[in-house]
């Protein structure tokens, strides 16, 4: 009987660790593929990657509405919509957080933040919570940039949007800017990835 409890017990440890591994940076390495995934835009509709014919890549982004830093980079992932949406590369953000741990998440507050802000980009609801651990997400906001290829959409670019959320003005190295114009200029990027700077997702 006390073999059974202990084989019980250490079972519920390792599936434990299992789940947290996933959620703890566990995700997506710099060339793996993507899969695709099927999300409730604020519109109502569902959207996909493979909605976008035309796409050259994305601009993932994993952020909402009740993170400071989320929030401090808002304008900015707008602005990387409108310089690179035409050119390919178009942004899609994700809510990956639980809404009864942070309601002001919630799908109808998402609808009242894109109204108020003018995003001009897709932001999607991950309810069930099962993208963001495929992606290796950690924090809003948390960037993925992926190419198109013949194998699929590669992972480029894991990491922060820049080095200063606290002040657009004053950021030296715009890692966004830089992967995606090396993309399109066929070059290798420079700084594949980097720390992203943001609120824990919330579980």
């Amino acid at each position: 009987m006390k073999t059974l409890k202990l084989l019980t017990a250490i079972v519920f440890v390792l599936t434990l660790s299992a789940f947290t591994t996933i959620t703890d940076g566990e995700g997506y390495k710099i060339g793996d593929i993507a899969t695709d995934f099927s999300l409730e835009n604020i519109d109502g509709r569902k959207v996909s990657l493979s909605d976008y014919k035309d796409a050259k890549g994305f601009i993932i982004t994993f952020t909402c509405n009740t993170c400071p830093y989320a929030v401090a980079y808002e304008d900015r992932i707008e602005a990387l919509n409108k310089k690179y949406a035409p050119k390919g590369y178009p942004v899609i953000a994700i809510m990956p957080n639980n809404t009864d741990v942070k309601p002001g998440d919630n799908m109808e507050a998402m609808r009242a933040r894109a109204e108020a802000k003018g995003f001009t980009f897709p932001y999607l609801m991950d309810k069930d919570q099962e993208i963001y651990p495929q992606y290796g997400a950690t924090k809003t906001p948390h960037i993925y940039i992926l190419e198109k290829s013949k194998k699929g959409n590669v992972v480029k670019y894991i990491g922060a949007i820049d080095d200063n959320y606290k002040d657009a003005n004053a950021v030296k190295e715009k890692y966004v800017e830089n992967a995606v114009d090396a993309l399109l200029e066929n070059k290798e990027i420079q700084v594949k990835e980097t720390r992203a700077i943001g609120c824990s997702i919330k579980v």
